[in-house]
């Protein structure tokens, strides 16, 4: 079921998560729920050293993109979410609001004094994050043994991050080579995303799905199109009608910013009606819960394929569903 993100700013975290929990149910059968707050710890530790090596000119913040989530994995593991909420006795809803300003007011000290010591900030950001979260477990019991969160992630899940694949569509970039998604949130200058034509783009979204292959998508839900009671996203005529949505619209949007990449979702399924795809979409942000507790689609969303097609700017999916169109990358 959707889970809340609560006030915090870790939909990538939330929303790549789910799709990864979806990809153990898809390739072994198996239900798991793990932790969000594992990755997001270990991303703000990343994030810390980035901000050292830099001298401070990398951003600190809150966001991210759905492959920081198999990076922190290969490098740091996942645990259950039982064994790792990144909650205080007593605390029922995440709220980092408090704990990332405090964060970056350290960090901002450190700029301004130019004491650039990795591992004073390091232990310093622990210490907050520790106080605000919890510190991760170095291990958990699993069958009656002790294992680090590595090995549950080679051993249990039996996810391997390099399986999941990046994929955007921009004019700017060359089609077929892999480049740098340009955007805030990419604080690590990512250039490991595949770009690709927009019809090679939706049509992979739309055969991964038709194949019982979710996706994990991000891109910019703060549209005139984007009505969280009514639970749908579209675009509207007033903005540009169907038939001239294409690579030009998408990309000229993007370099006005007028597209942002704000949010990441978990693509989860499709509905067909009158010839049009409507994409179901499950969402941890508030807005998916404007409709009410009562309401059978609490958590979720209806994307029109035109919405995806102009407003969706990358999707991280498993390697299988992309198998031709990686043969034609060059080296």
């Amino acid at each position: 079921p959707p889970i809340s993100q609560g006030n915090t700013n870790t939909c990538w975290s939330y929303s790549t998560t789910s799709y990864l929990e979806s990809e153990v149910y898809r390739l072994y059968k198996k239900e798991v729920k793990l932790s969000e707050m594992h990755t997001v710890y270990y991303e703000y530790i990343e994030r810390a050293k980035e901000y050292v090596k830099t001298k401070g000119t990398s951003a600190f913040a809150e966001g991210s993109e759905a492959n920081a989530v198999t990076r922190m994995w290969k490098k740091y593991g996942i645990v259950p979410e039982s064994e790792y909420t990144g909650m205080l006795p007593g605390q029922t809803i995440q709220n980092h609001a408090v704990m990332y300003e405090e964060l970056l007011a350290y960090l901002k000290s450190v700029k301004a004094s130019n004491t650039w010591n990795e591992e004073i900030v390091l232990a310093t950001v622990k210490s907050i994050l520790n106080s605000y979260m919890g510190a991760p477990p170095t291990t958990i019991m699993v069958d009656g043994k002790q294992i680090s969160p590595l090995e549950y992630l080679k051993n249990v899940i039996k996810i391997n991050p390099d399986d999941y694949i990046s994929l955007m569509s921009l004019m700017e970039k060359i089609y077929y080579t892999k480049a740098e998604y340009d955007v805030p949130d990419n604080w690590w200058n990512s250039d490991d995303y595949y770009n690709v034509p927009l019809d090679v783009f939706m049509n992979i979204v739309k055969t991964s799905i038709k194949n019982g292959y979710t996706m994990a998508i991000g891109g910019d839900v703060s549209e005139p199109g984007y009505e969280s009671e009514m639970q749908v996203g579209i675009i509207p005529t007033f903005d540009i009608p169907s038939e001239y949505i294409d690579e030009n619209a998408r990309q000229f949007r993007f370099s006005n910013e007028s597209t942002t990449d704000d949010h990441g979702i978990h693509l989860v399924g499709y509905y067909l009606k009158d010839g049009v795809t409507w994409f179901l979409i499950k969402d941890s942000g508030a807005g998916s819960r404007n409709a009410g507790k009562d309401n059978k689609n609490f958590g979720y969303y209806f994307y029109h394929e035109d919405y995806v097609k102009l407003k969706i700017m990358n999707v991280l999916v498993h390697k299988d569903m992309v198998k031709d169109v990686l043969k034609k990358f060059t080296k």
